[in-house]
């Protein structure tokens, strides 16, 4: 068996290693016997599993739920919701961990796991190769012993709306979009739900694209990978702002109301120069990649704001927001993360932090945006 964990947890074909139920289990069993302490568990301890709209998530999620269990933990099982949702249930919900199912924009025949810690953290490189030693060593005796206690598994009570609900406490009292006209797509993915519920719950006038998920459809050209119908509607529409996410959410792609597909370094900048200016831009700090467009860099100098720049990925750009107490942060691809509200990049709270942004200026989207101007860059 080769290696498991990429740079975003375990990823790869569904059905084909490492992607197959069988590996599935020995990540659940591994994950929570490290969890647990490398204890025997006498105590309920909960890990709460989502999934996006993958034909391969249940298999999966039945798979990981069965390991997990067999090792003496219960697990509550969430469902179809965005990863950044699965990363605020476990933090906020006393669970040991939050497991994911998706492989995020890629095609509906991939798949992956990705693991967030009690605090809504994704694990350390050191505990992903902890857990990828475990599953690994087939004759290890820890998994393989049998356990006193076995797990139950409990189907979770309005997760969505406990998602929801968390979005909208970030933003001001009596907040509203009457009056704004908004197309979403949801790439047919684990936004499908969410997205338009809080977005309708805010008063918009919405139109909604791609939220008919059957399994395949997912990404499949729709989503921040592929706005093109996205930028047609909101035209057609004369829509304020056309918003795209990803498969399992955690990536926001914006248009703006002339049509022009904004990048995610144009939306860093300009939401952290707005911050800035109404003061809510910690540490006067933006952090991205340094794969980051060089214009950004020119518009953050231009506005006194310090540019830091990690690694590419968001766990990296997480790791450089939290050593400089930054509150803004994100890469060129639409991660982006604001670390006063949650611990891991969320497309719908991107988009609401955006409007926020352009209500608070009282601008457009393109002259929001007007502050970065992109570099051509190889």
């Amino acid at each position: 068996m080769g290696k498991l964990f990429g740079t975003d947890g375990v990823r790869g074909k569904a059905n084909q290693y490492p992607i197959t139920p069988e590996i599935a289990v020995r990540i659940g069993r591994a994950a929570a016997y490290l969890l647990s302490g490398s204890q025997e568990i006498n105590q309920r301890q909960t890990v709460i599993i989502g999934r996006d709209t993958r034909i391969s998530g249940p298999m999966l999620e039945h798979a990981l739920a069965s390991g997990i269990c067999s090792m003496g933990m219960d697990v509550t099982l969430a469902g179809v919701l965005p990863t950044p949702g699965i990363a605020y249930l476990a933090a906020s919900s006393g669970a040991k961990a939050g497991i994911v199912i998706s492989a995020s924009h890629n095609p509906f025949f991939d798949n992956g796991i990705k693991i967030f810690n009690s605090k809504g953290f994704k694990l350390s490189d050191e505990q992903e190769n902890r857990i990828e030693e475990l599953v690994l060593d087939e004759n290890n005796a820890k998994l393989s012993e049998s356990i006193q206690h076995i797990g139950r598994v409990i189907q979770m009570k309005n997760p969505v709306q406990v998602y929801l609900d968390f979005l909208k406490q970030g933003l001001p009292y009596n907040f509203s979009l009457k009056g704004k006209k908004i197309v979403i797509d949801c790439a047919n993915g684990a936004t499908f739900q969410v997205a338009e519920k809080v977005f309708k719950e805010l008063g918009a006038e919405l139109i909604v694209l791609f939220t008919d998920p059957d399994g395949i459809n997912i990404n499949h050209e729709c989503g921040s990978q592929y706005p093109e119908v996205l930028a047609k509607t909101v035209l057609e529409k004369n829509a304020d702002i056309g918003l795209a996410f990803d498969g399992d959410g955690d990536r926001l792609i914006a248009v703006d109301e002339k049509g022009s597909v904004a990048t995610g370094d144009q939306i860093l900048g300009a939401c952290a120069v707005s911050m800035k200016k109404n003061g809510t831009l910690a540490n006067n700090i933006l952090v991205t990649t340094i794969m980051s467009n060089i214009g950004l860099g020119v518009a953050l100098e231009t506005h006194g704001i310090d540019h830091i720049k990690a690694n590419v990925g968001d766990r990296y750009v997480m790791e450089e927001m939290i050593r400089h107490d930054a509150v803004i942060g994100g890469e060129d691809s639409g991660h982006m993360i604001y670390l006063d509200q949650h611990t891991t990049g969320d497309g719908i709270l991107a988009a609401l932090r955006l409007i926020l942004c352009m209500k608070q200026e009282n601008r457009s989207l393109s002259e929001l945006l007007s502050v970065v101007s992109v570099f051509p860059q190889k």
